[in-house]
């Protein structure tokens, strides 16, 4: 029995880090392990280990992060994640109250800032009692500082706590040498120290709060799945909790109550919202053999349901495990902030070693070359850069869940606005997927609804998908089918029977013209339009026509207008005849397409556009859409199409709608405008602000200021695509 710590991969909550610097070298740590393959992410403070081969031992991965100075717990469960979300909560609630009684401590001093910028007298309070004051500021509330450096020093790495503590002690030591020396002459630095660790503590609040609000997506998806459901047993009913549930039971979900299981309705009808799921609006309405989804909820009627799908194997848990791991992997564009920030912190050691030693060589002044370097320290945070990317990356999946919008990792994010070239599967895709009656034309002598019942009659009895359009119009119409005798089928020519005494046959025209002549007029007309046409004749005559098509989606012909629009090149893929190609080419409004593809040469089509040096993306559903899907650079699946369909995409659409690809452009593009922004701000931030500092121009609390406000702009600046409005909203 393999050991319950033994897994294949898992996901850990990680406290304690205090820059990107932390991430990486917790990231490197773990994959240094055999056969470990690993993923930290600073704004989710969340790692994803694999394991190559074998399996992970979870305790010796926890032991690990713990030897080098961070807390580590696996989110395998809810129980897991909640003991991890208390976890993290707790820690903030440590950090809260240290940066109260840093900030009660460090108030006094900041009456002295004041009382000296007004002209006051030099110094508001003695000088012991500034020394007083300021140790437990420095050495209780900044100990966190000294135990990270200890830790990434001991690891030969270098992250912002290293920073922050040799910039406060140096400010500190200074400061206790003028006051035990007595050196009235000189300034004491009692006040950058201590206001340097209390802004630092706050800045880390603020962008604790604000990063919690990245993943609010995620979280507004657990919070719907009900606690409790109602299940027959036994002939009797009883609540139990939702954990419990297996798959075979029927549960019972009465109006206004969340669906708690994936299943299928057994009895009753009504309306359930699905648009947590799949972002649509509209309710749908559910009846007998109808899917209905864990989370959503039901409306109107009681619903009894069959669960197929519990636990972790509802496709709520599906989504929600797509989005966590989307928001936790790197993109791209990261990899450029990741290089800098592991060479950063050294080189600005560095560079605060040349400011010191090239001020006081210039100026005469140690003093003078000792601010200046403490400045160079304090302002050259790294944090800014480490979350321009992961947290914009992580609100883009989040807005695009609650979108219906499942991007697979936050490659796909970045890539989908870069696409020069957008191939489409006719069916399923630009079309409904499933053939509709367009047209029952009537020979005089008939009706409607004869032709409509006699058909829907004859196809009762068949599993093609052309008999179940006929049987599907006419029970929309209502009306009521009829006994069928001697029925047989003409295998890939059409049905024949007796109903009420009477021969009848329906199936191709070719089939029926051998017996009767037909209009080919009327033929040629309705084939020209992409319709597959079927006749219907008795024993001595042609009684009428009727047409199945599979319509194009109300919503194809808006998106793929928009999609062009951009410049981005649209062609059709399909496996029908050149004339229905044509006709739904035309309809769509798509300029190229190819017809009477093969499932193989599908993927062929893909690998010829790339090697014209062309991003290429794919929207299809079907089994045999997988392998194009799986050699574009971009793929979206629809939600309706098969398994392995799903799992071969980069972006699975939940609204089985061509817009939701206009969405998905949209959202990669402005979350990579967010991206820009951010590594814009903290590039420009750290580029001024080093500079200012080495030549003196900043005081060290103020860079202490900007520094930790920094970090919070960032996330805040992410923040703000939420409120942004993608089209079809």
């Amino acid at each position: 029995m393999e050991d319950r710590d033994e897994v294949k991969s898992t996901e850990l909550q990680l406290i304690g880090m205090t820059c990107v610097n932390c991430a990486g070298k917790i990231e490197k740590s773990l994959n240094s392990l055999p056969n470990v393959s690993a993923t930290v992410n600073f704004a989710t403070e969340k790692a994803h280990v694999q394991a190559s081969q074998g399996s992970l031992h979870v305790e010796e991965l926890l032991k690990l992060i713990q030897s080098l100075g961070y807390q580590a717990f696996e989110v395998n469960s809810e129980v897991a994640a909640q003991k991890a979300k208390n976890e993290a909560a707790a820690e903030y609630q440590k950090d809260l109250r240290l940066f109260a009684v840093s900030a009660l401590l460090t108030a006094p001093f900041l009456v002295e800032m004041f009382v000296m910028f007004a002209g006051g007298h030099r110094e508001f309070m003695p000088r012991w009692m500034q020394l007083i004051l300021a140790t437990p500021v420095q050495f209780w509330i900044g100990w966190r500082f000294y135990r990270g450096s200890f830790f990434a020093l001991k690891s030969k790495s270098a992250n912002m706590d290293v920073l922050v503590a040799l910039g406060t002690s140096m400010a500190y030591l200074l400061s206790v040498v003028v006051t035990v020396l007595n050196w009235h002459h000189q300034h004491v630095y009692f006040e950058a120290s201590t206001a340097i660790v209390t802004l630092i503590l706050l800045g880390k609040l603020l962008e604790s709060r604000a990063k919690g609000k990245t993943s609010e997506a995620v979280e507004g998806l657990l919070r719907l799945q009900p606690k409790q459901a109602f299940v027959e047993r036994g002939g009797q009913g009883q609540y139990v909790d939702i954990k419990d549930l297996v798959i075979g039971d029927i549960v019972v979900v009465k109006n206004g109550e969340s669906i708690p299981v994936d299943g299928l309705v057994v009895q009753g009808r009504s309306t359930v919202d699905e648009s947590m799921l799949t972002g649509e609006s509209m309710p749908v309405t559910k009846s007998l053999d109808d899917h209905v989804y864990a989370a959503t909820l039901n409306q109107e009627g009681t619903l009894r349901i069959r669960a197929i799908g519990v636990g972790s194997r509802t496709q709520l848990a599906q989504i929600i495990k797509i989005v966590t791991t989307a928001q936790g992997s790197k993109a791209p564009i990261q990899r450029l902030a990741d290089k800098i920030s592991s060479v950063f912190v050294p080189v600005v050691v560095g560079v605060s070693v040349l400011t010191f030693f090239g001020t006081w060589m210039l100026t005469g002044d140690l003093v003078a070359a000792f601010v200046s370097s403490v400045s160079v320290l304090v302002i050259a945070c790294p944090c800014a850069l480490g979350l321009a990317t992961p947290t914009a990356v992580v609100v883009g999946i989040g807005k695009g869940a609650q979108a219906g919008i499942l991007f697979r990792d936050a490659k796909a994010l970045e890539l989908a606005e870069k696409i020069d070239v957008l191939v489409l599967d006719k069916t399923g895709t630009i079309t409904e997927g499933k053939p509709v009656v367009t047209d029952v034309m009537v020979l005089p002598g008939q009706t409607r609804e004869n032709i409509l019942r006699w058909a829907a009659s004859l196809e009762a009895g068949s599993s093609h998908p052309l008999a179940h359009a006929i049987v599907e119009e006419a029970r929309r119409e209502s009306l009521g089918s009829l006994e069928v005798r001697d029925f047989k089928t003409v295998a890939g020519q059409g049905v024949e029977g007796h109903i009420e005494g009477v021969s009848y046959k329906l199936g191709r025209p070719s089939w029926v013209a051998a017996s009767y002549a037909l209009n080919h007029e009327v033929l040629s007309h309705l084939e020209s339009q992409g319709k597959t046409l079927m006749v219907l004749a008795n024993e001595e005559r042609v009684l009428g026509y009727l047409a199945v098509a599979d319509r194009i989606r109300e919503s194809s012909k808006e998106a793929i207008a928009w999609i062009q629009k951009r410049g981005i090149k649209v062609m059709m893929l399909t496996g029908d005849n050149e004339g229905t190609a044509q006709e739904i080419s035309r309809q769509a409004g798509i300029q190229e397409f190819k017809h009477s593809v093969k499932p193989n040469d599908k993927a062929s089509v893909i690998v010829a556009l790339k090697r014209k040096k062309q991003r290429v993306a794919m929207v299809g559903d079907g089994i045999n859409d997988a392998p194009a899907l799986a050699m574009s650079d971009v793929s979206f699946s629809m939600s309706s199409g098969t398994d392995i369909a799903i799992e071969a995409a980069d972006v699975t659409l939940m609204k089985n709608d061509l817009r939701s690809v206009v969405q998905a452009i949209e959202l990669s593009e402005l979350t990579l405008k967010k991206i820009r922004q951010n590594l814009f701000f903290a590039f420009v931030y750290n580029v001024l602000g080093i500079p200012l500092a080495a030549l003196g121009l900043l005081n060290p609390v103020i860079a202490g200021a900007a520094m930790a406000m920094s970090s919070v702009s960032v996330v805040s600046n992410s923040l703000m695509l939420k409120r942004k409005k993608l089209s079809a909203e």
